[in-house]
């Protein structure tokens, strides 16, 4: 099987979508039916020196941007056509994967990974397309329901796969003191949420916990709040914890390194993101590979991250009585190892084969009827 995957960015990139497209591409690189995936990535801008899968040919001429990506996909088409599926990493680029599609025949299965998918955006051409293609494969329940319901898709034509992460190096473990002595949090009761801080999004949940932080202070004084990551919002919510009281409880830790990452989620008490734009949470899988009780939300998609509150608290964010109840409330630390087995790479590696498989059967099928 050769497989043509036109997507935004994995290797080198930055972000969710980059972290998922890498962890799909090594899957389908390491299935024994595939024995070549071509690579075409949109939007990087250099390329990476991260190494590749071994079945994995990187077109280094598609990067660019929209005009390298074109030119890099129709001089691929002109002389190979022999591919069994084409996997399109972003639900933007659909009308280059149909066209892909006419001069191939192989079938299309579109990669959604959260909001981009939850209602039309703003690519019209990819909206009145999207309907056209084989397949969805979703990264949650969430994601596929919402798309479903504005695109003409049906729900058969859908599959959820959960994403995975990199569980190396992610443990249990005390909390680290080096850490307790950076920030000035030893003896405190951390609450952390790491994530981006973008002004015109504001859907990680940063500004719900910095409104329930006074009640959460008359409960439990020893209380402080870490948060992680960088972005053009943090003068506003700093401006924000200073208005409200709670600028002495609050510490923004900025960028840390990816080897400082398991640290921080063991130096938290309580990882809590009562986000309402999340695809698929990530960031949650780690922190409970760390060990850390973790409070997800019922409005979006981060509630599969903690399979529906089996591995953690789920609540509603627009409820702040819910939310301080749940970051009071005595919580039981997470079980990394059940963890791993339901999001590991085995079980991840499981699920992508599945779905490779039984789309490029489908088409086959299909072939021999219309033949």
């Amino acid at each position: 099987m050769r497989i043509l995957a036109p997507h935004p960015d994995s290797f080198g990139g930055y972000g969710g979508i980059a972290a998922a497209s890498r962890q799909f591409l090594r899957a389908i690189c390491k299935m024994d039916a595939v024995d070549e995936v071509v690579a075409l990535p949109r939007t990087q801008t250099t390329d990476t020196d991260e190494p590749l899968p071994d079945a994995l040919t990187w077109e280094w001429d598609s990067l660019g941007g929209m005009t390298a990506f074109v030119g890099a996909l129709l001089r691929r088409l002109a002389v190979d056509r022999d591919f069994d599926l084409i996997w399109c990493g972003h639900l933007h680029l659909v009308p280059f994967a149909l066209l892909a599609r006419q001069w191939t025949g192989a079938p299309v299965a579109v990669h959604v990974h959260g909001i981009e998918a939850w209602e039309p955006t703003e690519k019209w051409l990819a909206n009145k397309l999207v309907s056209r293609v084989d397949h969805v494969i979703s990264v949650s329940e969430t994601t596929l329901e919402r798309l479903v319901a504005w695109s003409g898709l049906s729900p058969e034509q859908g599959t959820v796969v959960p994403n995975t992460i990199d569980f190396d190096g992610l443990q249990p473990g005390p909390k680290p003191t080096e850490l307790e002595e950076r920030y000035d949090l030893r003896d405190r009761y951390v609450l952390m949420t790491m994530g981006r801080l973008v002004g015109e999004e504001r859907k990680k949940g940063f500004d719900r916990v910095l409104d329930v932080l006074p009640e959460v202070a008359s409960e439990r004084p020893d209380v402080a709040y870490l948060i992680v990551g960088k972005g053009p919002d943090r003068p506003r919510l700093e401006r924000k914890a200073e208005r409200i009281g709670v600028h002495d409880r609050v510490t923004f830790a900025g960028y840390i390194p990816e080897h400082e990452k398991s640290d921080h989620f063991r130096l938290a008490d309580r990882f809590v993101m009562p986000s309402e734009g999340e695809g698929f949470g990530l960031v949650l899988l780690e922190a409970l590979a760390c060990g850390t009780p973790v409070i997800a939300s019922t409005r979006d998609a981060s509630r599969a991250a903690v399979a529906h509150g089996e591995f953690g608290a789920v609540v509603d964010p627009r409820d702040p009585t819910e939310l301080v109840e749940s970051i009071l409330s005595k919580q039981t630390p997470p079980n990394p190892a059940a963890v791993r087995d339901r999001f590991g790479s085995a079980a991840y590696q499981a699920r992508v084969a599945e779905v490779v498989s039984e789309v490029s059967a489908s088409s086959a099928t299909q072939m021999a009827i219309e033949a």
